[in-house]
């Protein structure tokens, strides 16, 4: 008669915890399989959502790269129109604007008092004799135009023809004046 002796402490409990014998190989076999079966899936699940994780995040850096994109385009715009409004509002360049559109220089002004007196002795504005080509010139001065379209075949239509006034540029014998207007970076 063989018979174990019988177990005590951590002997026991590792006897309890490794079985041994034929009838109960069989169990040890039926309760791993649920255990490895939820360790496969809970990987498998993890890597799923790595993929899907990892696919979001790249989809926000292309959305991202886009956005930069379009805002160094639109910061290259607005600088653009930044310096068109710049040489738009130079002193010389309203100056010259405005002798375009037959405007000339006013004489002395005169004031009237609350009383309603005058004061001061009121000219009438007179046409300068000279005009100085500004240093900044506007754009529309920068613009090269078209040269004029050669005669047209017989038969065909002729081409309606706007006039445009014609510009010529001297060269600027003073000194360079610079705009009132401060610039800032990025505006």
């Amino acid at each position: 008669m063989s018979r174990k002796p019988e177990l005590r402490g951590r002997a026991a409990r590792l006897a309890r915890l490794f079985p041994t014998g034929p009838a109960q190989t069989g169990g040890i076999q039926a309760a791993r399989t649920p255990f490895v079966l939820l360790v496969v899936l809970l990987l498998g699940g993890g890597l799923i959502g790595l993929l899907v994780l990892n696919s979001a995040l790249s989809e926000g850096q292309f959305k991202l790269d886009d956005l930069q994109k379009q805002t160094k385009s639109l910061t290259d715009e607005e600088q653009a129109l930044q310096r068109d409004v710049d040489a738009y509002s130079a002193p010389d360049a309203l100056q010259r604007r405005a002798h375009e559109l037959g405007m000339v220089p006013g004489g002395d002004p005169a004031f009237l008092d609350p009383n309603g007196t005058v004061k001061g002795v009121p000219e009438q504005a007179t046409a300068a004799k000279t005009v100085s080509t500004p240093v900044v010139l506007a754009p529309e001065a920068l613009i090269s135009r078209p040269s004029p379209s050669p005669t047209p075949a017989p038969g065909a239509a002729a081409p309606v023809a706007t006039p445009t006034p014609a510009r010529s540029v001297q060269p600027v014998q003073s000194s360079p004046v610079q705009s009132s207007t401060p610039t800032t970076p990025g505006r």
